[in-house]
């Protein structure tokens, strides 16, 4: 590894550099997780199944969402410190909008490489946070701990709306501001406008800004002395796994979906959409146990896993455009041609599969190693161009 992209000691304190390492490799670790799920997406394999490699192919990828809001949070908090909370709310006011602006463009097309809005509009994790952001602008006026405790209500609370009668939530959903009700909680599809192409809200604003306000206030974690943020994360994280599983016993408040005995791997899967309150104790909690050793993560691996999480934003404007690449030519090799099925719309709404195109897991794996690798050399060219310069544009990617 060149002496640029070597990461700071995952354990420095958090004002002896710019950056806090242990944030970075733990940000990195959810974006090679994250990969993935999005070669899953044009691998055929369903999201989730009976058997257990495919249940836990997609499950592994749940902690990703969860920990990219959180730390974005976090990243947000330190940046105010250094430029001051109005720098600070116009610069999240500004991302935010560029985020949701490239949701419904640049990464619309790279799911799909198709230029066919009219079919459908994705509101997807990054046009959420776009707007989380957005949000976090205003409440950054705010005491940090009067934030926290907005984030944690937001995150304990949420779903109390499950107990709403359904009546209620058909009316909600079919009123005059239906379509802000489908923004903030309901989710689904909003017709833009008459014969406008649907937006599909997969990622609703409540919880995250919750997950996002919560990670703001965790910057008074991060600022701490580094061993004692080490065993503060450690047993935080421990305190929220430990609810998720006496909470998730109890079948009862913090997810619609209820387990089964019978079905041991039902445990484990709870609401991402919207997420429910088990769901985030589940991935957070481990996330925060990971956070903890990060503080002492060293060697190559660390600092070729922190390279990831010091240009995440980088990171994931290539991969999709990259692993859609990649599987064609994978469709190229296998059968000699280029599936159209690839150039359908995903990652919502796409035809079925054809028969014999799903690829064994091996081969999914496989290929998330190739697109790592070139990943990986992308990044490390990225993180060295923003160690040299300091261009204003440079924060926006």
């Amino acid at each position: 590894m060149t002496a640029a992209a070597a990461p700071s000691p995952a354990g420095a304190p958090a004002g002896a550099s710019t950056r806090v390492g242990s944030l970075d490799f733990v940000r990195g670790v959810v974006m090679i997780l994250m990969a993935i799920d999005h070669v899953r997406v044009y691998s055929g394999v369903p999201a989730g199944g009976p058997t257990p490699g495919v249940f836990f192919t997609r499950w592994i990828t749940h902690f990703v969402a969860p920990a990219f809001v959180f730390l974005a949070g976090t990243a947000a908090y330190l940046h105010g410190r250094r430029v001051g909370r109005a720098a600070l709310a116009r610069f999240l006011v500004t991302r935010g909008a560029w985020l949701v602006l490239l949701e419904l463009t640049v990464i619309r097309v790279s799911w799909t490489f198709n230029v066919d809005f009219a079919h459908y509009l994705l509101a997807g994790v990054i046009w959420m946070i776009g707007w989380c952001m957005i949000l976090l602008a205003l409440l950054v006026y705010l005491p940090t701990r009067v934030i926290g405790g907005f984030g944690v209500a937001t995150i304990l609370g949420h779903n109390l709306l499950n107990y709403l009668p359904a009546e209620t939530w058909k009316s909600l959903g079919e009123g005059p501001l239906g379509w802000l009700w489908s923004l903030v909680y309901g989710g689904g599809a909003v017709e833009l406008g008459p014969g406008g192409p649907p937006l599909i809200i997969l990622y609703v604003l409540v919880p995250w800004i919750g997950v996002m306000a919560a990670g703001y206030a965790f910057g008074l974690v991060v600022q701490m002395e580094p061993e004692r943020r080490r065993t503060l994360c450690i047993r935080l994280g421990v305190a929220l796994t430990v609810a998720f599983v006496a909470l998730r016993a109890l079948n009862g408040y913090g997810d619609r979906n209820h387990w089964s005995a019978g079905a041991p791997l039902s445990f484990l899967a709870t609401s991402k959409y919207p997420a429910s309150l088990l769901f985030l104790l589940m991935t957070l909690g481990p996330m925060l146990v990971l956070l903890g050793v990060a503080e002492r993560a060293r060697g190559r691996i660390a600092g070729a896993v922190t390279v990831f999480g010091r240009v995440p934003f980088f990171y994931y404007l290539l991969h999709i455009p990259l692993i859609h690449l990649l599987a064609c030519l994978v469709s190229l090799v296998r059968t000699g041609a280029v599936d159209p099925w690839l150039f359908a719309n995903h990652p919502m709404l796409p035809p079925e599969v054809p028969n014999g195109y799903m690829w064994s897991l091996p081969l999914l794996y496989l290929v998330w190693l190739v697109a790592i690798a070139i990943l990986y050399v992308a990044c490390r060219w990225y993180a060295a161009l923003k160690a040299r310069r300091r261009d204003w544009w440079l924060g926006y990617l």
